[in-house]
Parts: C-alpha cells; sequence; structure tokens
C-alpha cells in the first residue's frame, strides 16, 4: 500500500503553473502540455487499464459522456483528455492522477517484496475469512470487496468458497500475482490496481474486507473513509476490518524504515467507535508477535466484523470477542 495524493496534487499543480508560465512566455500552452503528456504515455496507460477491466472505448466513453472518438484519440496518441478530466478518468479506470500521467509512486517496497516467486505472506487465509464464512455462508455468491489484497490470498481463497470476489492493491507486482494464483486456482477474481486513498467503491456489496492496509490511512480521513464503507454495504451485509494499534509498551518495527512515515496506527477502540451504530459480531484487541522483514517484532490490533442492520432495527446493546494472541 502507498500513497499518492500529495504527488499527485503537486504533480497537476506543477502542470498548471507551468502552463500559466509558459502563456505569459508566449509559449503555446497548448504544445507543452502535449509535450509533457507525450512523455509520459498517458493514452498508453488509458489503454492498458481500460482493457485490463474488460471494458470497450465506446463503454468508458459512456461513463465520461464523451465519444468514444475521444477516448480512441487518448489511446493513439492524437488527443489527450482535459486536466479537469483525469480525476473522473483515473476513477472509472480504478487508478490514480499519478498513474495516468505515468508517475511512478515513490514507495516500491511492496513491489520490491512481491517479486519473488514465493508468496511473501504465504498462501493460509486469514482467519478473518473463516469468521465471514460463519457468519456469511456462500450459499449464494455474495459480492466481497477485498481492499489491499496484496498477493490474493483472501480474495482467491473466498472466490474458491464460493463468493463473487473484487479485490485490489497498490502494487503492480501484488496483482499480478493475485491473478496468476486465481488462474492456478481456476476461479475468477475481479483483481484491479488502486489506491485506497482514490479509490471509491462503483458497488455495493454483502462483505467489505480489509486487513493489515487500514494503518495508511491519515486520521483526518477516516471517518469518511468509514462512512463510504458502510453506505457501499448492503442491509445485512458485513464489514470485516482490522487495524495495527498504537500502544506505549511496543516498539514499532516496520518491514522497511521508510514505512514509518507513511503508516499511521489507529489508537485503541477507534476503529469500534466508526461503527457504533451497527451490530458487532467480533470485537477484539491483541497483541501478538510478527516476523515480517526477517525482524522479530510485535503489533497490537483491533478486529472488528460489524453488521448494518435494515433499517429500523435498533441495537439493544454491543457483545464483542475479547482475546489475545494469534
Amino acid at each position: 500500500m502507498i500513497h499518492s495524493t500529495d504527488i499527485r496534487r503537486k504533480g497537476t499543480g506543477a502542470m498548471r503553473r507551468s502552463t500559466a508560465g509558459s502563456m505569459s512566455a508566449g509559449i503555446d500552452p497548448m504544445a507543452e502540455r502535449r509535450q509533457t503528456m507525450d512523455h509520459l504515455k498517458t493514452g498508453e496507460v488509458i489503454s492498458k487499464r481500460r482493457r485490463e477491466l474488460g471494458l470497450t472505448q465506446n463503454q468508458l466513453a459512456k461513463t465520461l459522456n464523451i465519444s468514444f472518438q475521444a477516448v480512441s484519440k487518448w489511446e493513439n496518441g492524437t488527443a489527450y483528455p482535459d486536466i479537469e478530466m483525469l480525476p473522473k478518468l483515473a476513477a472509472e479506470l480504478h487508478t490514480t492522477v499519478d498513474a495516468l500521467l505515468g508517475y511512478r509512486s515513490v514507495v516500491t517496497d511492496y513491489d520490491k517484496r512481491y517479486e519473488a516467486e514465493e508468496y511473501y505472506w504465504g498462501l493460509q487465509p486469514n482467519r478473518i475469512c473463516y469468521d465471514i464464512m460463519k457468519l456469511l455462508p456462500p450459499i449464494r455468491p455474495y459480492r466481497v470487496l477485498d481492499m489491499g489484497c496484496g498477493e490474493g490470498k483472501d480474495a482467491v481463497f473466498l472466490a474458491k468458497c464460493g463468493y463473487n470476489v473484487t479485490a485490489f492493491d497498490i502494487s503492480e507486482q501484488g496483482i499480478d500475482k493475485a491473478k496468476r494464483l486465481a488462474e492456478h486456482n481456476k476461479v475468477d477474481v475481479r483483481l484491479f490496481k488502486a489506491d485506497i486513498l482514490d479509490y471509491q467503491p462503483d458497488d455495493d456489496y454483502n462483505i467489505i474486507f480489509s486487513s493489515g492496509m487500514l494503518h495508511f490511512i491519515p486520521k483526518p480521513r477516516r471517518q469518511e473513509l468509514c462512512d463510504s464503507l458502510k453506505a457501499h454495504t448492503v442491509e445485512n451485509g458485513f464489514n470485516a476490518l482490522n487495524v495495527f494499534v498504537r500502544k506505549p509498551f511496543i516498539t514499532r518495527a516496520w518491514d522497511s524504515a521508510r514505512d514509518e512515515e507513511l503508516r499511521h496506527p489507529w489508537h485503541s477502540g477507534e476503529l469500534f467507535g466508526y461503527y457504533h451504530d451497527w451490530l458487532f459480531h467480533t470485537c477484539r484487541e491483541e497483541v501478538f508477535d510478527c516476523n515480517s522483514g526477517g525482524v522479530p517484532h510485535k503489533h497490537c490490533m483491533d478486529t472488528l466484523i460489524a453488521q448494518k442492520l435494515e433499517a429500523g432495527v435498533q441495537i439493544e446493546g454491543q457483545s464483542g470477542n475479547a482475546g489475545s494472541g494469534r
């Protein structure tokens, strides 16, 4: 998982300043912009993402309220999307403005980890997957969204069990390995690359699941994120989430020194507060040993599985499962 918000703002801001400066200097701003876009291979990125999502040029054009000829011109490099169109285009392609402009993210640690043939996190599914199956057995293909799916072990497991799974991650390497894992297991999983800070669900789900990823969300954006997840969960559906929690007696030891400034551990109980109006099925905090990155260390994690009840149903009391250790 990686952030691209700051880069995007700097990138688009720089482009606007450059255009203004060119106008004052008597340089054609459109020609300068065309040269910049040419260098960044934006058309190739649009074409690649559209094909990965299984969209035709006409389908993409309809979602953007433009002609398919415009999309065709973007992809063959004879025309370029307006700057104002980039955020909407990125959203439709489940990517970031940075990616559309060809910028590589400043954090590539996860891509490096996933380069190896073996699976960095192994192939055993997260125990939350089994909790999900107990609460909502796949008697029909319930829709699941796996946010920050990594190399796809949980997404593929749930698909094998009969769920209809959509999954994304910021790591291109991770998504590629997840696709290979799905193909090896002969299951269909809708997999794509996206940044959680830019992603907006495009459908409603029976289950929204995320493990070991939400610490990349800065505190000011957590309420907004949880509200969005709740809004895109169907009645009687579930959100199954866990977050790393800051504890004064635990020395944080991230897998990479650069991760330290990008991770934002939650406060104890913070996640539970955002779901106070849902029914809790699992609500626990635990300290466990970890050896990721080859450095033994400890983590504290809050885990929540909460259910969205039908409108008008009152929650008389909350009771969670307290526990410690994995």
